[in-house]
């Protein structure tokens, strides 16, 4: 089978953890990188790391020069520019998924690309409401919103689109028991410190009728729904924003965790880390697992892809 990997920013990480791991990605799938064939050459001679015989590349024709480190508009571009094409190359059935490396936000910015990152412009190109899901296989955490200000969440939080994205998750997922976290410290302490839980009170009990089974749990206390007798309890759980999911998924499962992007015509799987510019060409040789597991999961995803089942 056949996975586009979007190279990602080339000031980062991404290709060194491309030429790290291909040996190992190449003996489950035929990985086609989207970056011209200089430029990896390019980056190859800075990391002193070969590139292997089979290490198949398709062209953007768009040349820079790579900067380690270096935030620039030139690789934000560049990077939009492949998850593009490994979007086109999934849309024309030429590929089977698409796994991207690590993007800067603010280098897209920068660029004038006008997606806060890769969910945000999949949601706007298919015209879906893409559900971005990040995890292992220890845990998984579905956000309801996710890069915008911590100031709009409370906007945000509203019947019928949190009913809609429950309903959706549930689709993909068929999990037996998903938890739904509130918004508030305490969950809102019966309305003392806010009332927002009332609406995700009545979107679980609305989603859970539609579906005519109890689903979805909570709203529950945020900062007790990680504990460790909890996950033991359950394995999903679905966030208000951005922050309230990723920093317990992170601080538990940093290295191995994976994003998926869930209720798109397409599969896209990502790793759940940014560029590191503080390291990249300096041989540090980042943690692969991530990437790794990004593919292995795009794999099973071509192999199931009624649902999204660990």
């Amino acid at each position: 089978m056949k996975i586009a990997v979007s190279i990602g920013d080339l000031n980062g990480i991404g290709a060194e953890i491309a030429l790290l791991s291909h040996n190992e990605i190449s003996k489950i799938c035929n990985p086609l990188y989207i970056v011209d064939e200089d430029l990896i050459k390019s980056a190859s001679k800075l990391l002193n790391l070969p590139i292997p015989n089979n290490f198949n590349t398709i062209p953007l024709n768009r040349d820079f020069t790579i900067t380690p480190g270096k935030l620039s508009k030139e690789s934000g571009e560049y990077s939009f520019r492949s998850f593009k094409q490994g979007c086109d190359l999934c849309d024309s059935k030429e590929v089977d998924a698409l796994v991207t490396l690590p993007i800067n936000k603010e280098a897209w910015h920068l660029a004038k690309i006008n997606f806060s990152g890769h969910t945000d412009y999949l949601a706007h190109r298919y015209n879906k409401e893409a559900i971005m899901m990040l995890g292992c296989e220890e845990m998984f955490v579905a956000l309801f919103t996710h890069h915008i200000p911590l100031k709009s969440v409370p906007k945000q939080i509203k019947k019928q689109e949190l009913t809609r994205f429950l309903i959706d998750l549930y689709s993909q997922i068929k999990e037996k028991y998903i938890v739904v976290l509130g918004l508030n410290p305490h969950a809102g302490d019966g309305g003392i410190l806010g009332d927002e839980e009332s609406i995700i009170r009545s979107s679980i009990e609305l989603a859970n009728k539609k579906l005519d089974n109890d689903i979805f749990i909570g709203p529950l206390v945020p900062d007790t729904a990680f504990t460790p007798m909890m996950r033991e309890k359950y394995r999903y759980f679905v966030a208000m924003y951005h922050d309230q999911g990723l920093i317990p998924l992170k601080a538990l499962h940093f290295e191995e965790s994976i994003n998926v992007s869930l209720n798109l015509p397409i599969i896209r799987t990502s790793v759940d880390h940014g560029t590191a510019f503080d390291i990249a060409y300096k041989g540090k040789k980042p943690s692969s697992k991530s990437y790794i597991n990004s593919i292995k999961e795009a794999i099973r995803l071509i192999h199931k892809k009624d649902h999204f089942v660990i």
